[in-house]
């Protein structure tokens, strides 16, 4: 990475860009920064006291936009039970994803670490998104350690219900990344396809091939109309169940896609919201939520489960109306570095340990989950690697010298896009898509075109970089001029956070660069 590239934009290839997937003010010292960076490369713990291996779920959406919950303000007020579950737990409005795009986003949360440092970037074009089609080469490095993999150390079973996306051939699906289950497939619902050109994606019990999408796994697109959310739901159910009698502690990874173009649900619920099919997709995974929740209860384990709810990325606006979602008062959506590609829906429930009924304004991001997973399992993080994810149990449980003040960085491929810290956050570059697919009818930021902000052109930015009070200017409309003495003390601060931050910083291999059809699953 550096702060030297062109802006002109470079010819893309379908593997280094994601066209399928369109569908406070107290000044921070030197010494403040070193021991803070510290302990994001150290990821100290906290010790749980009184619970025992408590089970961990996170619930990943595909897609789902901040605005998407009735409880961030959507008016159709269609999420009860996620909104219960907010009632119940912790509602985290400023948690965040890794990366705009699907795979990045995951594999950050699997590993606790950037995309950058983990390897699922490209470098074949500046600040290109990339992800892993069925071409893809590669996929997550044998080299890193994902969060199934450490909870062994405690006797945890895990299983992935869901999406993947974290590569397609055989070494590098979930049974080979420590986890003991899997139903769900590697790659998003895209098709059908004409099998004689490209394969339907696969569904996959454990390491047996079921069946493909469209062909025995029908999705209509016609009429919206599958039954996979329920297949989900009952397969999550289920594994839940069968651990609870066994008593073992248990990890469930439930990577739902319903939300991700092109949306669907079961004949139920189709039909049945204000907002179309996608908002009937929101419907059955709300209902999904509830289902589990209620499980949990049920079986008395609640108070010994901790559950997180969030999303991959930013609602996929150049899906919409129809296909996509709302990323509320914030700024474009999927694919950008802009607030609605990255802020996330985000809700932890934990009865008995986490106070129902809070907001906490921490900033928080999906790699914390990683960190706090191990923290709540007892298991110490891996000491031979950089952890950008934090232990958030302190903030979680409500204990004196919870975590304040933290950046959060906002990568678009190998680029270093923004910073926040605290309310401000700083564009170094600023770029939505290109003027080739804007002209050609795809928009990243319909209807939110902000002059000099979302450019079709890649701006950079480091000289005088572009900054925003996200407090009073959540929608990134007014920049903060650069000759006031309050833009001055915001952009000594955050100057000194990516200075420390890119002289630290050691790019992983960048395992998403060749696509080749041979390895295709035929």
């Amino acid at each position: 990475m550096t702060r030297t590239q062109t802006n002109k934009a470079l010819p893309q290839s379908r593997c280094s860009r994601d066209f399928s997937e369109r569908t406070d003010s107290t000044t921070m010292s030197t010494v403040t920064l070193t021991l803070f960076y510290a302990i994001i490369c150290c990821a100290l713990t906290e010790n749980i006291a009184n619970v025992s291996s408590p089970n961990i779920i996170i619930m990943l959406m595909d897609d789902m936009g901040w605005g998407d919950l009735g409880v961030l303000g959507q008016p159709s007020k269609e999420t009860p039970n996620l909104d219960a579950m907010a009632a119940q737990g912790m509602l985290f409005p400023n948690f965040y994803t890794a990366n705009p795009l699907c795979s990045p986003s995951r594999a950050a949360l699997l590993t606790g670490r950037l995309p950058v440092r983990n390897g699922f970037y490209t470098t074949n074009g500046h600040a290109r998104n990339a992800y892993t089609p069925q071409e893809m080469v590669g996929g997550i490095s044998k080299d890193e350690i994902l969060i199934p993999k450490m909870l062994k150390k405690k006797g945890y079973v895990s299983k992935i219900v869901g999406k993947w996306h974290l590569g397609h051939r055989p070494q590098y699906l979930p049974l080979e990344n420590g986890f003991d289950e899997w139903f769900g497939a590697p790659d998003c619902h895209f098709g059908p396809y004409n099998s004689s050109i490209r394969p339907n994606i696969p569904v996959y019990n454990n390491s047996e091939m079921l069946g493909r999408y469209y062909e025995e796994f029908k999705i209509d697109k016609k009429t919206g109309e599958s039954d996979l959310t329920q297949m989900y739901l009952q397969e999550g159910l289920d594994f839940i169940v069968r651990q609870t009698e066994a008593r073992r502690p248990f990890f469930l990874y439930w990577a739902a896609d319903a939300t991700h173009a092109p949306v669907y649900a079961s004949k139920r619920f189709l039909g049945k919201s204000q907002r179309g099919r996608y908002g009937d997709a929101v419907m059955e995974l709300d209902y999904s939520v509830g289902q589990i929740l209620s499980l949990l209860q049920s079986h008395g384990i609640a108070n010994n489960t901790f559950v997180f709810f969030t999303s991959d990325n930013g609602a996929a606006l150049m899906s919409g109306p129809g296909e996509g979602g709302s990323n509320g008062p914030f700024l474009c959506g999927k694919e950008t570095t802009f607030e609605g590609g990255m802020r996330e829906p985000a809700i932890a429930w934990w009865p008995g340990h986490i106070k129902g009924g809070a907001v906490n304004f921490q900033l928080a991001n999906v790699m914390d989950l990683f960190t706090t997973s191990l923290a709540l399992a007892g298991v110490d993080p891996p000491d031979d690697r950089a952890l950008d994810g934090l232990d958030l149990t302190p903030v979680l449980l409500n204990r004196p010298h919870a975590l304040q003040s933290r950046p959060i960085f906002y990568y678009r491929g190998n680029e270093l896009m923004a910073v926040r810290l605290a309310e401000y956050k700083a564009h170094y570059w600023t770029w939505s898509n290109s003027w080739e697919e804007f002209n050609s009818g795809i928009n990243f930021c319909p209807g939110q075109e902000v002059p000099g902000v979302t450019t079709h052109d890649q701006k950079e930015h480091t000289m005088q970089p572009i900054v925003f009070h996200l407090g009073r200017d959540p929608g990134e409309k007014y920049p903060i001029s650069v000759l006031t003495e309050e833009y001055q003390d915001v952009l000594s601060r955050i100057s000194l956070v990516v200075e420390q931050h890119e002289r630290t910083l050691v790019p992983g291999v960048p395992q998403l660069n060749m696509c080749d059809v041979a390895v295709m699953k035929i």
